[in-house]
């Protein structure tokens, strides 16, 4: 069975062409400036093929398809010969609120469902439902599949997801916590039990997904039990750009004092904070690292802060927990700095953690960190969303 994994943002488009019986990749690609002037690359990953890297006519999001689909099946860099071994297509979709808790079949009936979760992410879900009609528009009757980023929080309790505000904004209004970045949680608390050669079911798991957008996760027994994003990935952590946790009167303070609209507030915590707004520098957290290396007292701020937050957030879920077996980092900065882990793991001392320095300085595999004496077990494991996604679309197709 062969698997299209397609990511849509409002001006992109991102995919994955999976060969399931081996869950490798056969190509992937990315469209970009859709309704403005657009650019496809599209890069074969067997057949030797060249990579197709130029600027083309994209002014919707059905030309891009129709052109992910033309170079995945050309003479000159297809990987398949023709749309007829494209078996079905697995579409990420961001939020969705209550009424999805796993991927699901894409009928009629969950469209309009998917259409009533769009006030919860309103920049990203109108995105992912234009590239749904784009490929049902293109594709015709090859079916599809919807794996949610919200659908694995789905099994966290009242007590965890419920804010303490009147009780009428949950029932009327769906207003809760949510979380995000789900399938990368469930695919590294998958693979960590893998590694540890235990059932899942046995493990308590804190995954901790650093990027520029970043989130932590307890997954207890493979459940998620808690997670650090909300209502809105805006909170938490600090992050790239987002503030993370912020006390409501400060929104208020500031609104007041400069005659600020919430819009503009808005713009400001999701686009201009983060250790962006602490350090001056970058949302880029290799910039901190040299910029602290060369002295800047900002970008060292910035970073301390970040560590600072992943390590108290992670020990508050070991609490949740009742204990921790292992600690996951994953994504851009959990799998590619060393120095963050390292200065991260220096906060769980409490729980036996010690590091293996020269296991710490690898990148790109599924790695223990910790030294084989650790009590608590670290790891780096890069995610893998896109399997996650076609794993997901196989099994409901399949």
């Amino acid at each position: 069975m062969k698997i299209l994994v397609i990511n849509a943002g409002s001006s992109s488009l991102k995919y994955q062409l999976i060969d399931m019986e081996t869950e490798s990749v056969m190509a992937k690609g990315l469209c970009e400036r859709i309704g403005i002037d657009g650019h496809l690359k599209h890069s074969p990953l067997v057949g030797g093929k060249p990579v197709f890297n130029e600027d083309i006519a994209l002014p919707t999001h059905a030309e891009a398809i129709a052109a992910v689909i033309d170079k995945l099946t050309s003479a000159e860099y297809g990987v398949v010969g023709s749309m007829k071994e494209i078996d079905a297509v697995g579409h990420r979709v961001v939020h969705g609120g209550e009424k999805f808790a796993s991927s699901v079949l894409i009928t009629d009936e969950v469209m309009k469902a998917l259409e009533e979760c769009t006030p919860f992410a309103p920049l990203h879900n109108p995105a992912n439902i234009i590239g749904i009609n784009a490929c049902r528009d293109v594709m015709g009757d090859v079916p599809m599949v919807a794996v949610f980023d919200t659908a694995f929080q789905q099994t966290m309790p009242g007590k965890a997801y419920m804010y303490a505000i009147p009780y009428e904004y949950y029932q009327n209004d769906g207003i809760r916590r949510y979380g995000f970045h789900g399938t990368s949680h469930r695919y590294v608390s998958g693979r960590c039990a893998e590694l540890m050669g235990k059932p899942i079911e046995e493990l308590k798991i804190v995954s901790c997904h650093m990027g520029n957008g970043s989130s932590i996760a307890a997954i207890d027994g493979g459940k998620c039990v808690d997670t650090s994003m909300g209502f809105t990935p805006l909170v938490g952590l600090p992050m790239g750009t987002r503030c993370g946790d912020l006390d409501a009167g400060v929104i208020q303070f500031i609104m007041n004092k400069y005659g600020i609209s919430i819009d503009e507030m808005l713009n400001i915590l999701n686009k201009k904070s983060g250790v962006l707004g602490v350090s001056g520098v970058s949302s880029d957290f290799r910039d901190l690292d040299e910029a602290a290396e060369k002295g800047n007292d900002r970008a060292q701020l910035a970073l301390d802060m970040f560590h600072y937050w992943v390590a108290k957030v992670a020990g508050s879920y070991v609490a949740a927990m009742n204990g921790v077996d292992a600690i996951v980092f994953t994504a851009g900065v959990g799998e590619n700095s060393k120095s963050s882990r390292k200065a991260i793991s220096e906060y769980f001392g409490y729980l036996g953690v010690t590091i293996d320095d020269e296991a710490n300085s690898k990148r790109g595999e599924d790695i223990m960190i910790s030294t084989p004496d650790s009590k608590v077990k670290v790891f780096v494991i890069p995610t893998n969303e896109e399997l996650v996604i076609a794993r997901d679309t196989k099994d409901i197709v399949g």
